[in-house]
Parts: C-alpha cells; sequence; structure tokens
C-alpha cells in the first residue's frame, strides 16, 4: 500500500477514534438522575476543550502494543484536532465535511461525502459533540450501564457496512468526565485510550 492510498479501514479506525474522543474533551455539573439524556445535555454545555491521551493499539500480528501519546483539542461546533506526539509526529484533524492527516512533510486531504459509510461516522462525531442524541441514535444502538460515579457508554453501530468494521465503542467515565476509550474492531484487534484534560487552550 503506497502512502497516497490509506486504506479505508485507518479511516474508519481514526474517525471512530476520533467520534469516542469527542466525549474525552467535555465536563459539565452533575446532575440528580444519570441516564443517557442528562449524559448528552452535559455535553452539549460544552464549546471546547483540551486534554492529553496516551492510546494503545492491540494488533493481532503484533506481540506488544503500539503505543502513542498526544494532545487532543475541540472547538465547536466540529472541529476535532488529534496531535500525536509519540512515537512520530502526526497530526489529524477533522472539520465539516474534511478530515485531514499530517505526518512530516506529507499530507492527505479525504472529502468525506467521496466516501458514503464515513459519513455515517462524521454524523456521529456532530452528534457526540453537540450532545445529540437523536443524531447518534441513528447510527448506533446506545446503551449506558453503572451510575453518575460510575458509567460506560457503549455505541454499537447499526449499519452493516459499519459494523463489518467495528464491533463497538466502549466508553468509561465518572460524572461528566471520560476516563477511557475502547475501540473493538470486527476483525478483534482493538484500541484503548486513557485521557486526562487539562486546562482550555
Amino acid at each position: 500500500m503506497t502512502d497516497s492510498l490509506i486504506s479505508r479501514r485507518r479511516w474508519w479506525s481514526c474517525l471512530l477514534a476520533a467520534a469516542g474522543l469527542a466525549l474525552a474533551l467535555l465536563s459539565a455539573p452533575a446532575h440528580a438522575a444519570w441516564d443517557v439524556d442528562r449524559l448528552m445535555q452535559a455535553l452539549a454545555q460544552n464549546k471546547s476543550g483540551r486534554a492529553t491521551f496516551v492510546e494503545k493499539k492491540y494488533i493481532a500480528m503484533l506481540d506488544k502494543p503500539v503505543e502513542s501519546s498526544g494532545e487532543l483539542l475541540y472547538t465547536a461546533p466540529d472541529r476535532l484536532e488529534k496531535r500525536t506526539v509519540k512515537p512520530k509526529p502526526e497530526s489529524m484533524v477533522l472539520e465539516g465535511s474534511t478530515l485531514m492527516v499530517e505526518r512530516g512533510n506529507r499530507r492527505y486531504v479525504l472529502a468525506l461525502q467521496d466516501y458514503p459509510e464515513l459519513g455515517a461516522f462524521t454524523e456521529s462525531i456532530r452528534g457526540t459533540l453537540a450532545g445529540d442524541q437523536k443524531a447518534l441514535a441513528r447510527i448506533y444502538n446506545l446503551t449506558l450501564e453503572g451510575s453518575e460515579e460510575r458509567w460506560t457508554l457503549t455505541l454499537r453501530p447499526i449499519e452493516s457496512k459499519m459494523a463489518a468494521a467495528v464491533q463497538r465503542v466502549v466508553i468509561h467515565g465518572s460524572h461528566a468526565d471520560l476516563r477511557s476509550i475502547e475501540i473493538e474492531q470486527a476483525d478483534k484487534d482493538r484500541s484503548v485510550m486513557t485521557i486526562t484534560s487539562t486546562a482550555p487552550p
């Protein structure tokens, strides 16, 4: 595979990560009754955020997980940036209908309208950033378990094309703070990202 032909699977992974990471950047006051409605209301109150991340990717063909770390930045309504610092610098920016990736001196731009399957990911990202439960429910089956102090939100793709790539996204948090995101792919590879919120940019 050449650098100019990044696999569609990688884009799926990046976008799903972005969708999940959006939750990591959000915080809001606690509510008395903790359910999906309350969680979405909390997310909708946030207009920007910054966090650091450590991500481990478990790939079947490798003996050890691939680890990376860096920073996440979110600006409402639709801009999410993932800046990887280690092991190699990389920038991923999702804004509007465009995903741009920079590695070294190379830049790749993907127009999401050219990839119908990826359009669903875009809407899931927008829905998460906006705290839009209806938008998310059009793409995922949502399940919230646990208490406000320790909850788990599971997103399972509804569309068969998306489900063929990703089995589920599992988000762990406390109150309105995200603690980790796990993406389980259909081929059994997975990634686990831990998040630490920092001061706004």
